[in-house]
């Protein structure tokens, strides 16, 4: 195996943030996917990663000279109560390479056991959830959502034990960084305020260099994290994607979307829907994640007050507030713009933005199926809306003042999925693939990586789980 240029900035720079750590070894690790394009990116030998060394660096269990393995440390607020310190219980930062763009890279592992933060857990993960993750992540990037990306999913030769046995694998995740608003948390809880200092420099120098230097960068670096998350929930938004753990550790400072434990795409379109098996107060429904976005922000807002006004913290409220009051003008903006491509009118406001969801609410209407069949209105047949809306009264109306405002109709098939991660179509794949049919996943993978192309014969990936479907859940897998 050719050595990987690693340069581990987060171990080299952050001192008090991670605990050195090796994975545990896996009996028998074997590729069971890679995302060789990925890796090609990264500069890495698909070849390689495939090698006995490859896999024992991809299962956690043996490093490669340059690595510096470690599990990161971060607070967090888990459903709006805070933990001063939770941490990588799973998992671990291989390093850092910079890929063939020049961009700094983490590689990280799930499911690699045991950490000292792991608080009597296992470690461990099972292949169903690893691969899940695979095919949540790389259908967001094919619909051009900010997000980790997966690497490769790798079976240990183990058993892991939940309720059942499953199939022992570990995840190799890839993201930008995994710097979080817990991460703030972490040093702000415990006032170590010139470790805060350090960490908010380096996120700036490695997300927002624009603002190294500056003397408002403190405060420019909450503007720039505020505008990258609400445009990532407005894109959530647009295509029906609902996160299902917003905590504070799940939102990270790059903007891109991590861990796709207890989430899923809506079918049935209803701004209260959980698909997450522990939300059971509907804390992060669809309809209140801009909401607790800003939620999210407002924590990173407070541990930001001391370097923002270092001789006396309170004194920089106004400005973090009027930050925070931004996000929200920000992401209604934004949700304009979304909405409105989606609908085919430049100019959309808030009144047919929501006039057609309350419409789609009211009938138990498919929310990717319905803006397809609004396509179909667009080029002059309105009867496939009309049947799927169950012709709707109010739909009458709300028509006639659409087709007076439809002005852009031809970008709606570029914001429009045909193909979402369908449920029902998930699961079918992970069940067939814990039984060692890997055929389901690799189709549906084949399916997700070109989602706005109506493509013959993949009609069953665009249609909703069949009626009387229960209702479905996710778990906390990986």
């Amino acid at each position: 195996m050719q050595k990987i240029p690693f340069d581990n900035s987060y171990a080299r720079d952050l001192e008090g943030l991670y605990l050195p750590w090796q994975g545990a070894k896996a009996p028998d690790p074997a590729m069971v996917w890679l995302n060789e394009p990925l890796a090609a990116e990264l500069g890495l030998s698909a070849e390689d990663l495939r090698s006995p060394e490859g896999l024992a660096m991809l299962s956690g269990g043996e490093m490669p000279e340059g690595a510096v393995p470690l599990a990161m440390a971060y607070a967090g607020h888990q459903f709006g109560g805070f933990s001063p310190q939770l941490g990588d219980g799973r998992a671990l930062l291989v390093g850092e390479v910079i890929d063939v763009h020049g961009q700094r890279q983490d590689i990280h592992l799930k499911g690699s056991g045991k950490t000292p933060f792991s608080r009597g857990g296992d470690g461990k993960a099972g292949l169903g959830p690893v691969l899940r993750e695979v095919l949540i992540g790389e259908a967001m990037q094919a619909l051009g959502i900010p997000t980790t990306r997966a690497l490769s999913a790798v079976t240990t030769g183990e058993k892991v034990w939940r309720e059942t046995p499953l199939t022992g694998a570990v995840l190799a995740r890839v993201a930008s960084s995994h710097l979080r608003v817990g991460t703030f948390q972490f040093f702000y809880a415990r006032q170590e305020v010139e470790r805060l200092h350090r960490l908010a420099d380096y996120a700036i120098a490695r997300h927002y260099p624009e603002l190294t230097g500056k003397d408002d960068r403190y405060l420019g670096f909450f503007h720039a994290v505020i505008a990258r998350q609400m445009s990532l929930v407005a894109k959530w938004m647009s295509v029906g994607f609902i996160h299902g753990v917003m905590n504070t550790d799940n939102c990270t400072i790059s903007g891109e979307t991590i861990d796709y434990g207890p989430c899923a795409f809506m079918d049935r379109y209803h701004p209260d829907t959980v698909f997450s098996s522990i939300d059971t107060q509907g804390r992060y429904a669809y309809g209140n994640q801009p909401l607790l976005a800003r939620w999210n922000l407002a924590r990173l807002g407070e541990c930001l007050l001391p370097l923002i006004a270092p001789e006396n913290p309170d004194a920089a409220m106004p400005e973090v507030q009027s930050a925070l009051e931004s996000a929200e003008s920000r992401y209604e903006a934004l949700r304009r713009k979304k909405f409105g491509a989606k609908l085919g009118v430049s100019a959309a406001d808030d009144a047919m933005i929501d006039g057609f969801l309350d419409i789609l609410t009211a009938q138990n209407a498919d929310f990717t199926q319905a803006f397809r069949h609004l396509m179909q209105a667009a080029a002059g047949d309105e009867a496939p809306l009309i049947t799927h809306l169950n012709s709707d009264p109010a739909l009458v109306d709300w028509l006639a003042a659409w087709r007076a405002q439809l002005d852009a109709p031809e970008k709606m098939a570029l914001v429009n999925p045909v193909y979402i991660p369908r449920n029902h179509k998930v699961e079918e794949a992970l069940e067939a693939a814990q039984a060692g049919d890997l055929a389901p996943f690799e189709r549906l993978m084949a399916v997700l990586a070109d989602p706005y192309t109506e493509r013959a014969g993949l009609e069953e990936f665009a249609a909703p789980a069949p009626e009387g479907e229960t209702q479905y859940v996710t778990y906390c897998g990986t």
